[in-house]
């Protein structure tokens, strides 16, 4: 499937958009997964995820034919989630407090496997949340989350062990026995 993708990146720099087509088709729910998870909003995520094509188109020249498409993708997803984060601390900085998000059970229907997985990974740290995200969710291998997150693999081993560990705990606490949280990861 990596190679289809690089196949498919190479075509896209030298201006062939039905290829660009396809990667939007192929990788665009991957990555509005990758940002509801982050993001209370769905309205958020469609966003973010036009904000990724857009820069993707700006920047396609800088992908390198014959590199994994995946962790060159989800870098530049992981820095417009960045930005937007950073942008939203700052208009919450100069406006003062933000209106209280609506609880989770205020959500609309059809987002129940979303909201279930955003509860699940909302007690644990962003970095956590993010590699389990990227490893579990977009099914990226360690290598390529480590170059999508600027980490060393081991980083990225560590932060998603620690990750697993909160969640075993987390979920013990809710009556899950040991044996079946032993599970994750």
């Amino acid at each position: 499937m990596d190679s289809d993708l690089e196949v498919l990146m190479a075509r896209y720099q030298q201006g062939d958009f039905d290829a660009a087509t396809a990667l939007i088709h192929r990788l665009g729910p991957r990555l509005h997964r990758f940002f509801a998870v982050q993001f209370a909003s769905r309205g958020d995520a469609d966003d973010l995820l036009q904000e990724t094509w857009l820069r993707i188109h700006e920047v396609r020249r800088t992908y390198r034919a014959g590199e994994p498409v995946l962790p060159w993708l989800y870098a530049i997803a992981r820095h417009i989630r960045v930005d937007h984060y950073r942008k939203e601390r700052r208009a919450a900085a100069r406006e003062g407090r933000l209106e209280e998000m609506p609880p989770l059970a205020a959500r609309p229907a059809g987002r129940a496997e979303t909201t279930d997985l955003e509860a699940l990974l909302a007690p644990l740290p962003e970095s956590q949340r993010e590699v389990i995200a990227m490893l579990k969710i977009a099914g990226m291998s360690l290598e390529e989350v480590a170059r999508a997150t600027s980490s060393s693999v081991g980083s990225v081993k560590q932060k998603a062990h620690r990750g697993y560990e909160k969640l075993r705990e987390h979920l013990t606490g809710m009556g899950l026995s040991k044996e079946r949280t032993e599970d994750l990861a």
